[in-house]
């Protein structure tokens, strides 16, 4: 079933999307090499609290921490650990707030130092790739024709990898909702979007096969060729005219460049 939200609860729901985007630029401030991943749950489990809020994944369906945190060919559902940061690592924060009575969540990959070329050109792709989607989170559009535009952009333009095995949802009260948003598939196939669904756009693009497989941890995923994967998302609410995006990247790439520990990779 779809939750569709009125604009006083998209209004709610804003300040839980918005407060992810300032969690993730509270690690862009600090992220560098030598920092374990579990320093980097850490900080971003003790924002959240700080900000009156709860973290969404941790506990969430037995996830133990508050931080999901892949590195290079660890394509989502990474567990923090004592895991050291290296110099041309490449790491994907999901992050997930819970607040107010609605959630938000929006991921998103960093760099560093310096990464190859073709690990940089895939970051980038990717995130535009994001934006791609969200053009087409209109009303009267289909999920096809969002899962389509990744699709061509990053696998028929770039020759990457779309994983099938895992969406993008809808969000609201509940962390996973109605409809599933792939990152594949056909224009004109799928739900009808609607004004007042929300949906957590998220391609998750492999540089390259599409397949993956499970670490007996229950959890992380990973490439199959152990090639690297980019994960980026956004929160988009359907409106009558332009997508709203709810969540933001904003602080997250002021931070970014300004740590000269990262690379920025979307230029």
């Amino acid at each position: 079933m779809i939750h569709y939200k009125t604009k006083e609860e998209i209004e709610i729901m804003r300040h839980s999307c918005l407060l992810v985007g300032k969690a993730h630029a509270e690690v862009a401030k600090v992220l560098k090499a030598g920092m374990t991943t579990m320093d980097v749950n850490n900080i971003v489990e003790q924002f959240i609290h700080d900000n009156r809020a709860t973290p969404s994944f941790k506990n969430y369906h037995g996830y133990p921490a508050a931080t999901c945190i892949s590195m290079n060919e660890a394509v989502v559902h990474g567990i923090p650990g004592s895991h050291i940061l290296k110099e041309g690592d490449i790491i994907s924060l999901d992050i997930g707030v819970y607040k107010n009575g609605f959630h938000g969540d929006s991921a998103y990959t960093y760099a560093i130092g310096e990464i190859q070329e073709a690990t940089r050109m895939l970051l980038k792709v990717t995130k535009e790739s994001l934006y791609k989607g969200i053009e087409k989170a209109r009303p009267g559009n289909r999920i096809g024709d969002i899962a389509n535009a990744i699709q061509e952009y990053t696998e028929k333009m770039h020759g990457y990898g779309v994983v099938r095995e895992l969406v993008g949802h809808g969000l609201g009260r509940k962390m996973h909702e109605d409809p599933q948003v792939p990152n594949y598939g056909k224009r004109g196939s799928g739900q009808k979007l609607k004004e007042g669904m929300v949906l957590a756009i998220e391609p998750m693009i492999n540089l390259g096969t599409k397949d993956v497989i499970h670490l007996s941890d229950g959890w992380t995923i990973l490439t199959k060729d152990r090639k690297p994967s980019a994960h980026y998302e956004h929160d988009v609410c359907i409106t009558k005219g332009d997508p709203d995006i709810l969540s933001s990247f904003e602080e997250i790439e002021k931070a970014e460049r300004a740590n000269k520990n990262l690379t920025w990779s979307h230029g």
